[in-house]
């Protein structure tokens, strides 16, 4: 059965459900433009001896799921980054004090960054990964902690830091995906996306309602 022009168009209209800038900025590093941004306000709070990667994922789901009630004819992405010492979800650093704890936590320890990914597609399938980096910081000295709390960098960031910034001097090694610790697991978010059927290097129409 044939489609119409519209049809295939509104099958091809991608909504980010984050308000990230770094999200947003990965998928155009791979030629990914959203018809819109549509950030789902929820409660972040981790349950009760929530785990990470169950965290990460149920979030991701979460996001998704309330974007997809407004936009049920657009393919819905949506994502969530815990950073975690074993079990311990470490917080996003809204304030002086939780920023300089987590950075205190981090210093020459490894840690794991997860990033959950859901996509919902227009016919209502999902898709959902649960990606893990390994990062290793080196031991930070009180000056270095001073500093890079005085750049303002960590602030919203998961953990107290971004690796794509000056906290790049202090993370000597990485296992698994960059992206995944910037903000979104290009690869895998790929996969999601063409395994759906979104058409990855083919452009949707920018006449629609944006934002």
């Amino acid at each position: 059965m044939c489609r119409s022009p519209q049809a295939e168009e509104a099958a091809a209209k991608l909504v980010l459900a984050s308000a990230s800038p770094r999200r947003l900025a990965l998928l155009r590093q791979v030629g990914i433009e959203p018809a819109g941004v549509r950030p789902a306000e929820l409660d972040e709070t981790p349950l009760p001896r929530e785990l990470p990667r169950v965290h990460a994922k149920r979030l991701a789901r979460a996001k998704a799921e309330t974007v997809a009630e407004a936009e049920p004819m657009a393919y819905v992405l949506a994502a969530d980054t815990v950073v975690a010492l074993g079990r311990r979800i470490l917080p996003k650093a809204e304030d002086l004090a939780t920023a300089r704890d987590c950075l205190l936590r981090l210093s020459g320890r490894r840690h794991s960054v997860l990033g959950g990914v859901a996509l919902r597609a227009p016919d209502g399938r999902w898709a959902e990964r649960t990606v893990v980096t390994a990062v290793s910081f080196k031991r930070l000295s009180t000056e270095e902690i001073e500093l890079y709390l005085a750049s303002g960098e960590w602030r919203g960031k998961a953990g107290g830091y971004a690796i794509q910034g000056l906290a790049a001097a202090f993370i000597p090694w990485i296992g698994g995906s960059y992206s995944n610790v910037v903000g979104l697991p290009l690869a895998e978010t790929a996969k999601l996306l063409t395994g759906l059927g979104y058409p990855l290097f083919k452009q949707p129409s920018t006449d629609g309602p944006e934002q």
